[in-house]
Order: structure tokens, then sequence, then C-alpha cells
């Protein structure tokens, strides 16, 4: 999850999330290529005063110029595009949930299960245990399997909400009537930390996603107690 002061984003812990970080990166380095060329440039033309005639009405120089930014662009939507592609795809996924939107909580269906369902509030500042976050924190955490693919389904039954977990590189929209889908898939163990993303009325920033991701042994035990 984020600490205070940062200035970055969160450490990655699904691939989709690696390679939004890794582009992120790519595109950055661009931008600031770019900046700093447009800056000596301008640095250039207000502390000289000379002129190279031979640059003045030049076909090479608008060749490059006009080329030049097409490439940039071709460099940042190759690989924009091939992660857009792997964000949609689906892959078998071995467990399904269902997620719902209400003002202001959200509740969870395993639709896998015969009877795995339940809903998920934020727990009051006055009853958080020593350690535990405030805003963050749950009742009842969103148990996963680590290391498998997982299908969100993801809809509301009042307004529009989002179901966005940072960590996990994941942002989708909650709308009534509509059943939004997402694929998230972790590497690693652990508590990941979400809120809802859509202005959704007066305790939109009351509605937090706690996931917990565990290895699939316990996960099939969590289960069978939730049954």
């Amino acid at each position: 999850m984020a600490y205070p002061l940062q200035y970055g984003l969160q450490d990655a812990t699904s691939p989709i999330m690696e390679e939004l970080m890794h582009f992120h990166d790519h595109t950055l380095m661009i931008v600031f290529l770019i900046s700093f060329l447009v800056l000596y440039v301008i640095f250039a033309m207000l502390s000289t005063k000379l002129t190279h005639t031979s640059t003045m009405n030049a076909q090479e120089v608008e060749t490059i110029w006009t080329i030049l930014p097409a490439v940039i662009l071709i460099m940042i939507a190759l690989p924009s595009l091939r992660i857009l592609y792997m964000m949609d795809e689906i892959y078998n996924p071995t467990l399904t949930v269902k997620t719902m939107g209400h003002q202001w909580y959200w509740s969870y269906e395993y639709t896998d299960y015969e009877d795995l369902n339940f809903d998920s509030y934020m727990i009051p500042t006055n009853e958080l245990k020593p350690g535990e976050l405030r805003l963050l924190e749950v009742d009842n955490r969103v148990v996963l399997p680590m290391d498998l693919p997982i299908r969100m389904l993801i809809s509301s039954e009042d307004v529009l909400h989002s179901w966005a977990v940072p960590s996990l590189g994941l942002k989708t929209d909650a709308i009534p009537g509509r059943l939004n889908q997402a694929t998230l898939s972790s590497n690693r163990p652990g508590l990941f930390y979400g809120q809802c993303s859509e202005i959704c009325g007066s305790n939109h920033s009351f509605m937090p996603i706690v996931l917990e991701m565990v290895p699939l042994k316990q996960f099939e035990n969590w289960s069978a107690k939730m049954i």
C-alpha cells in the first residue's frame, strides 16, 4: 500500500501492474527528453542573435520535424496497445468473483461455490484494533488464491462506483445494469488495499477494498469454513 509522502506508484504485485510501471517509466523518459530539447532550443534562441541561414528555409529540417514526432508517437503507442490487449485477455480463469457496489459498501459472491457470499463494510475508527489502518480496514476481506488467474465481474445496484486496487493495476467502473469484467493475478501473498474511485455520494470515501491473497491450500480451508 501507499506510504506517507510517496510520489511514485505502489509496488507491483501482478504481471499487469509490472508492465504498466515499465510503460510509465518508458513514456516518462521520452517526455523528459522532449522537454529538455525544447528548453534547450528556447534558451539558445534567447541567448544568441546568430542565425543559420541554411535552416531558415530547408526542406530537410521540415521533413525531420514532421517524421520525428510520428516515430515518437509510434514508440509510445505500440507498448500501450500491447498492455491494453493483455489487460482484456481472460485465460481460463480458475475462479470468478462477482462484485456489487452499494451506497456505501461492497458485496461479493463467489459464483463457483453454491452459497459463498458476504457484504464488506468499513470498520469504524472507534472499533479499530492496534495496527489496523483507518478508513481502509473492512469487516470481511476478499480472500483469493495467489498465482492463479481470477475473473472479477463488477457491477452496481444504485449509482456509479469504481472498484480499484492500485498495486494490482485494477480500476474498473461499477455501472448499474452493466457487468464489467477484469482479470487479476497476484505473484505473492499479502494484503492489498483499494477504495472506490468514483464519487458516489456523501460516504464515497468510506468504501475500502481489502484483498487477502493466500496460497491455494489456505484458500480452500477458508472457503470450506465459510460454506
